[in-house]
């Protein structure tokens, strides 16, 4: 036999691994990953360089930013009219509330934002934050109406602008999510009068667009009260939209009920738990976290969706940018105005979908893949 010899031979140190961190990783990454992304980024870059140095010279350089309506018609297809915002600024965010009084909606809007950012963040997901909301929305009444503490009445249809549209979006959805949540499973229910009202109530409402459901709510909805009773127009409005919003946010949950493991159920059964502490405890958390980014589309739906109530004689903040370019003055710069309109909604509608994903990751770190 041959006496063979195993000689150990050390094995050279390899470099270490490129850092998957960066700018340069991400945009190989996200940017110039294979030749067809890299390829689109280029066609991208190259319509951005051309498109880019003529929107700033328009809308920045050669841009009128004081209200001087000379200047603004001399500037014509040079550059922008921004003083149609600094001389209109206030009848489009305010509407047709009276001028001296503006600090009211000032001062509520700024107090529902506040309510809106607390309850955003985990730390104050607590009792008494319902308290909080209570609070806020009878400020916010108090403040817009008047009547009392020496405060002037203003009457509903007076109020307008971006607060009118705060007001409108954050209520009908505060009304609609419990609403929609029981709807939802209500259409799951083993009681065939409850599902088939439900059901009902769903098609029905989904079948028809929000317009026709604010006329509805405008000029139907009085002729089914007792005779010489009264509703205000706003809270007609306010109806109309909940009922739309949460026929829409009932499909939304049933889908995120539907997508969850039937083992979840039995699991919870099998530990003796009643049909509401396994719906409320096991079942509707796990399922609208699921339903995260779905829902969170159509509460942006409904923030945008409040431009709608201009057919019914309310001027949110669209309406009162018609309002504002009523006048013969300023009217032929509504590009300006509308761009300023839609950088509000922009801010607000981004602002909402950042926060969905915040709270998708928050919410699945134990389940998502890497």
């Amino acid at each position: 036999m041959t006496d063979t010899t195993l000689e150990f031979t050390p094995v050279a140190s390899r470099p270490p691994p490129s850092p998957e961190t960066g700018l340069v990783h991400w945009l190989k990454k996200n940017l110039f990953d294979g030749w067809n992304n890299t390829l689109t980024t280029l066609l991208v870059l190259a319509v951005l360089a051309l498109a880019l140095p003529p929107m700033f010279n328009w809308g920045i350089y050669n841009a009128v930013y004081g209200a001087d309506n000379a200047a603004c018609r001399a500037a014509e297809h040079v550059g922008a009219c921004w003083g149609v915002v600094a001389e209109k600024y206030r009848l489009i965010l305010f509407g047709r509330f009276p001028y001296e009084q503006q600090w009211r909606p000032l001062v509520a809007c700024l107090l529902m934002l506040g309510a809106i950012g607390a309850s955003c963040y985990r730390p104050f997901w607590r009792a008494w934050l319902a308290l909080l909301w209570v609070a806020v929305i009878a400020v916010f009444l108090t403040l817009m109406h008047g009547g009392v503490m020496g405060l002037v009445p203003v009457e509903t249809a007076r109020w307008g602008g971006f607060p009118l549209t705060v007001m409108l979006s954050t209520l009908s959805l505060l009304i609609a999510f419990p609403l929609a949540v029981l709807v939802a499973l209500g259409r799951q229910s083993r009681m065939s009068g409850i599902r088939t009202i439900c059901v009902v109530y769903v098609e029905l409402i989904r079948g028809v667009p929000l317009i026709s459901v604010l006329f509805m709510a405008s000029f139907m909805l009085p002729l089914f009260m007792p005779q010489g009773s009264t509703i205000d127009v706003l809270v007609r409005v306010l109806i109309g939209m909940t009922l739309f919003t949460a026929a829409y946010l009932a499909e939304v949950v049933r889908g995120g009920l539907q997508a969850l493991p039937k083992g979840q159920v039995e699991a919870a059964q099998s530990l003796g738990l009643g049909y509401w502490q396994t719906t409320l405890l096991v079942v509707l958390p796990q399922a609208l976290r699921l339903v995260v980014p779905a829902t969170m589309n159509t509460f942006i739906g409904a923030f945008k969706d409040t431009s709608l109530v201009t057919i019914v004689s309310l001027y949110d903040l669209t309406g009162a940018l018609q309002l504002a370019l009523g006048d013969a003055d300023w009217r032929k710069f509504f590009f300006e105005g509308q761009l300023f309109v839609a950088g509000i909604y922009f801010v607000f509608c981004y602002a909402m979908s950042r926060y969905s994903q915040w709270i998708e990751r928050h919410l699945n770190t134990g389940t998502r893949r890497q």
